[in-house]
């Protein structure tokens, strides 16, 4: 064994050795190592490349776009053809990246129950369709670690007791004590289930059709390993590892953030940044902020980190005028080091996660957020607390619709506030993530959820091509208005080295109603003060209260209007932002 694959090996037996440790296997460490290895796509020395520590993988040009294949869809034309050809027309020069949500045949929850890993759902189209995207485009997926569908074939063959997957899943007996188990719904954690070996009760943290792996067993770590290959084979280099703190479970104890479960992440990395060094791997993980931060691990488990607490402290701050919450919460987050970054985003898929918010606002705040997002036509999604009762796990809205007022209700500054916000989003340490109905001000989908009879649908409208080329080519439309004004934000933040993921950000403290941060690129020759107006008042900013140097030329990147040294304020109107800089971009 040569040095290179030697040093590879140790790495994975360490990691193997704190997984499984405790556990009777059936396979001596160093040949479950031996398969990793292989199975991620390592034949030989010239597979293996060296891993930079503290290298950054992305810039201040990376935007990710975020989608379901089937998002905009157009007749009989598979809709992944259709995503490819709506990039091309409208989002070409906005995005580097595109995160295709679970475009895999599924059974439930729009497509994170996956019946079969491997292929492509026919619904959607095939894999050729998202190598054509991931030829022009870095390509973000999911691995859904956690749970698969109960109609898969694994399940199928655990019911049965033979066969692949058999013995993938997790169970327990009905007594056991889960008390302390963690969980995001409220529906019975174990399921039922009548097997050829009789009744089995299988944990289920989600929901009774996404049944959880059992990691204890590392044939399932080999599957997801080998799956992990067929996506970086087929043009993925980020990988979203979907619910990733329930995947260790152990009676006794709250199943959530388990060591064992921060070892897989560090087995995964290590395995991916030595076949592929661009790759990138991303944690999921809807918990609180302080919990959330433990995946950064030091600079050795995951690459990004979901900014889980910036949507509802953001959405908060907007409607209530007061951005107080997200200040001290901004000033508490530590600096990414190099080699990792913040995964930033204000509306996803999902909803606005409320967990991320607690104990960074109070019970208070949250109740007249959720009564404000109702008001706005907001669904709440509810989970079970750790007395038992039912507690707000989310708030289901579509962000342009959440935007729409202030806790006074209704206004006429919805545009300008959804402006505002994203310019505060691009403007922050981090990797931005865009979901693609707010590049285009996609409203709430009432008819959707009384389809579907599930909260989330709200924020998972179905374009049809024609009708959104008709809303984006109409230039009176909020469509067409939201699509340039963001457009051009992301084209000015492209251009700002100031704005890289990891350059140097700090906090001003301008009162109440401006929230306001300080940007330096890593060479310190660009700074930029980035201002914004988060109330319906006319605020005058004053000059020497940013420590604005007056022997500098400044300017404002967004309005392009200049800044000198003699002018002793700054008037932002309601829910403007400005990015002062020192240097104009060529």
């Amino acid at each position: 064994m040569t040095p290179c694959r030697q040093q590879l090996q140790e790495k994975i037996e360490h990691h193997l050795h704190v997984i499984y440790d405790g556990i009777v296997l059936e396979q001596p460490l160093e040949h479950i190592a031996d398969e990793l290895i292989a199975l991620i796509g390592i034949k030989s020395d010239e597979d293996i490349h060296d891993v930079v520590p503290h290298h950054n993988n992305w810039d201040q040009s990376d935007i990710i776009m975020i989608t379901y294949g089937d998002s905009v869809v157009n007749g009989d034309e598979a809709p992944l053809e259709t995503l490819n050809t709506v990039i091309s027309e409208h989002f070409s020069e906005s995005v580097s990246g595109v995160h295709i949500l679970p475009f895999f045949p599924y059974s439930s929850d729009d497509g994170f129950a996956v019946i079969d890993y491997s292929t492509v759902n026919q619904g959607l189209g095939d894999w050729s369709h998202i190598n054509a995207i991931a030829d022009d485009k870095d390509l973000m997926v999911d691995l859904v670690i956690n749970h698969c569908s109960s109609r898969s074939m694994w399940f199928d063959n655990f019911i049965k007791g033979e066969g692949s997957g058999h013995d993938f899943f997790f169970t327990a007996p009905p007594d056991t004590d889960t008390s302390q188990v963690v969980r995001p719904r409220t529906s019975p954690l174990l399921r039922e289930t009548e097997t050829t070996n009789g009744t089995e009760f299988v944990w289920c943290t989600f929901s009774h059709d996404q049944v959880d792996f059992d990691f204890r067993n590392p044939e399932v770590l080999k599957t997801f390993v080998s799956i992990l290959n067929l996506y970086r084979q087929n043009g993925a280099s980020i990988y979203r590892l979907d619910a990733i703190a329930f995947l260790w479970k152990e009676q006794g104890t709250p199943c959530i953030n388990l060591p064992q479960t921060h070892e897989v992440v560090r087995l995964l990395r290590t395995l991916l940044e030595h076949v592929d060094p661009r790759a990138i791997l991303i944690t999921e993980t809807n918990i609180p902020n302080r919990e959330n931060l433990t995946y950064f691990g030091n600079a050795n488990e995951a690459h990004a980190i979901y900014n889980f607490s910036l949507p509802p402290l953001l959405v908060n701050a907007l409607v209530t005028g007061n951005c107080l919450y997200l200040k001290n919460w901004m000033m508490s987050m530590p600096p990414a080091q190099n080699g990792t970054a913040y995964f930033n985003f204000i509306a996803s898929h999902d909803g606005i996660g409320l967990r991320p918010a607690e104990g960074l606002l109070s019970d208070e705040e949250l109740t007249t957020l959720i009564n404000t997002m109702q008001t706005f036509g907001g669904r709440i999604s509810w989970r079970a607390s750790d007395n038992g009762q039912q507690k707000a796990y989310e708030i289901n809205i579509a962000l342009y619709d959440a935007l729409q007022g202030t806790i006074h209700g209704p206004d006429k500054w919805q545009l300008d506030r959804f402006i505002c916000a994203h310019a505060i989003m691009l403007g922050i340490e981090g990797i931005p993530g865009i979901y693609i109905h707010s590049m285009v001000g996609t409203l709430n989908d009432y008819e959707k959820v009384k389809n579907t009879s599930h909260n989330r649908s709200i924020n998972r409208h179905r374009w049809d091509y024609e009708k959104l080329t008709e809303a984006l080519n109409a230039p009176y439309s909020h469509h067409a208005k939201v699509l340039a004004r963001m457009s051009e934000l992301i084209k000015i933040r492209k251009k700002q080295p100031a704005f890289h993921p990891n350059a140097t950000q700090f906090t001003l403290q301008l009162g109440e109603q401006i929230f306001g941060f300080w940007r330096q690129s890593m060479d310190r020759k660009q700074s930029i003060f980035c201002l914004s107006n988060i109330s319906t008042d006319t605020h005058d900013v004053r000059l020497s209260d940013i420590n604005l140097i007056g022997t500098e030329h400044w300017v404002d990147l967004i309005s392009e209007k200049h800044i000198y040294g003699t002018e002793q304020f700054i008037t932002l109107r309601p829910y403007q932002t400005v990015w002062i800089s020192n240097i104009i971009p060529a």
